[in-house]
């Protein structure tokens, strides 16, 4: 395998029309870059059932299935585990997915996002059961599981499964490569064990990595002002020996292209450049409000529909960009047009849910402080 082959193209954050409707879908620009991905070389397509609400299965069928062979392109697709209610639902949404993309058969199928509560409705509707059928019938040609939840839980899925499944994709980036709660490392580790290879997802924690304070952005162009901060935190992923696509949600077209220069140049990250990111991540760390990495699921979880990713983004821009007008926003876009902050109830249903293990109800709280605190009134404010 070429390291030019790891590059794949998440299609979890497509450009749209409408910033606050995931389903429009900006077709001429998604066709556009897919058109110069493919060009370039690249073949691979990772989407989900629940991706912009459904509409991103039907945008891959209209960008890349009507207008490219088959045989030249690969499609990765997940079980919508949490929407499972029977074991024939298995099979009603992989007849939809297919129907949805125009396919007849998966490259690579996954059980969506197995973490506690979602790994239990797996087991109760026999999801690995199911995708093992799928393999050996051909509606799929490699299965496996998405994984967000900790070493343990993993150690026990792959205990049970890892003889009837060919990948794990892992959220996997050196911020949290040696941290104690995601257990990166760990994870990586046991299915390199098992013998499984890993597909890389959030390899920029969700713009976590590259949205960061001025300061630290320096330090990046004094270490390497040739190479974007990107372009670094995937060449760490896509180093690593087991690790055989990376994924990138690209909603822009210079995203595009800056990971097209990267696998086209690609070079093995140093050990220089290793040490460099471990003492970044300890100083991004610290600069973090909330390591949220905006993947939603907590919203379908939340009992008062809170956008909670949308409170920690405006919490760490403001914490990042004190001198900002973010404060502004937080009232009169969000606190006026959505569920405020404070109406959460620590019910605490949100925190099984958490891909990155946060204290959500007790991080609601402090951007209710946060912004309680540092608003001003201007003119015109009610």
């Amino acid at each position: 395998m070429t390291y030019k082959s790891k590059f794949g193209f998440g299609c979890m954050r497509l450009p749209k029309t409408d910033e606050n409707d995931p389903t429009t879908i900006d077709q001429d620009l998604f066709n556009r870059m897919v058109d110069i991905y493919m060009a370039k070389g690249f073949d691979y397509f990772d989407t989900s059932y629940a991706y912009h609400n459904g509409a991103s299965e039907t945008a891959i069928r209209k960008a890349v299935v009507e207008r490219y062979p088959r045989e030249s392109f690969r499609i990765c697709d997940k079980m919508p585990t949490w929407a499972l209610t029977s074991e024939e639902d298995n099979e009603k949404f992989v007849n939809e997915m297919l129907e949805r993309l125009g396919i007849d058969y998966f490259d690579v199928f996954f059980v969506h996002n197995i973490n506690t509560p979602w790994y239990k409705l797996a087991e109760d509707h026999k999801s690995f059961e199911y995708i093992k059928k799928m393999k050996e019938n051909g509606t799929a040609k490699k299965i496996g599981f998405s994984f967000h939840d900790t070493s343990e839980l993993l150690e026990k899925v792959l205990d049970k499964y890892a003889d009837i499944i060919d990948v794990v994709q892992l959220e996997l980036n050196y911020l949290d490569w040696e941290d104690p709660v995601i257990e990166a490392h760990k994870c990586y580790d046991l299915c390199v064990e098992h013998g499984l290879d890993v597909y890389v997802m959030e390899p920029l924690k969700g713009g976590v990595i590259v949205n960061q304070p001025e300061e630290i952005k320096n330090e990046f162009k004094e270490f390497n002002p040739n190479e974007s901060i990107a372009s670094l935190a995937i060449r760490f992923c896509a180093s690593l020996e087991h690790v055989k696509i990376v994924l990138s949600g690209m909603s822009k077209m210079d995203d595009l292209i800056d990971n097209c220069k990267t696998y086209e140049n690609f070079e093995l990250i140093s050990d220089e450049e290793r040490l460099f990111l471990e003492n970044m991540a300890l100083k991004l760390k610290e600069n973090l409000a909330v390591a949220c990495s905006e993947c939603g699921y907590c919203i379908d979880a939340c009992p008062e529909m809170i956008p909670i990713p949308e409170y920690f983004n405006l919490y760490n821009t403001s914490k990042n960009q004190p001198e900002s007008d973010i404060y502004r926003l937080y009232f009169d876009k969000l606190a006026d047009e959505k569920v405020p902050a404070s109406e959460c109830t620590y019910c605490g249903t949100c925190l099984d849910y958490c891909t990155q293990k946060i204290d959500i109800p007790e991080e609601l709280e402090k951007v209710c402080e946060h912004f309680e605190k540092g608003f001003t009134p201007y003119a015109g404010a009610p």
